[in-house]
């Protein structure tokens, strides 16, 4: 399953090591460059020096948990428009809202089914292109509009 021709930059944040081994051995085999964290305070240094295209970041962290790293991630201007995707246990109403709360685009329950994963990456990379295409072309009519060259 390979990627567009662009490789999506996807960030994969998760305190347990093999949970991150094999996310990373799987999209990287899809054609995704993948960056690893293993807590909250890593995830926020690498969004900031390299912005991922995606961010699939684990709830249960000890620290700062995956809510909080959402939310810094969707305060960011250089990070604010990269969906991210809770990756959790939980399933209850409230668990789902409070990661919708904290900016969450999406949410898959654990065990994480690689098929689910994919599809949803697929879709949320695809958009986020779109949309960053349209800035782009908004900006690009400003800079036409105020007689700039």
């Amino acid at each position: 399953m390979k990627t567009d021709t662009v490789t999506a930059h996807i960030l994969v944040v998760d305190d347990d090591w093999m949970n991150r081994e094999v996310m990373e051995a799987n999209l990287t085999m899809a054609g995704y460059r993948v960056s690893l964290a293993h807590d909250g305070e890593e995830a926020l240094e690498i969004a900031a020096s390299d912005p991922p295209d995606l961010a699939l970041l684990d709830v249960k962290m000890p620290g700062m948990d995956g809510y909080e790293v959402c939310r810094r991630l969707k305060a960011d201007a250089c990070t604010q428009s990269a969906p991210v995707v809770m990756i959790t246990a939980y399933v209850s109403d409230q668990d789902r809202q409070t990661a919708i709360d904290a900016g969450a685009d999406d949410f898959i329950n654990k065990p994480v089914s690689s098929l689910v994963m994919f599809t949803r990456i697929k879709s949320l990379v695809r958009i986020k292109r779109l949309s960053d295409e349209l800035a782009a072309c908004q900006r690009e009519l400003e800079r036409l509009r105020s007689g700039e060259k």
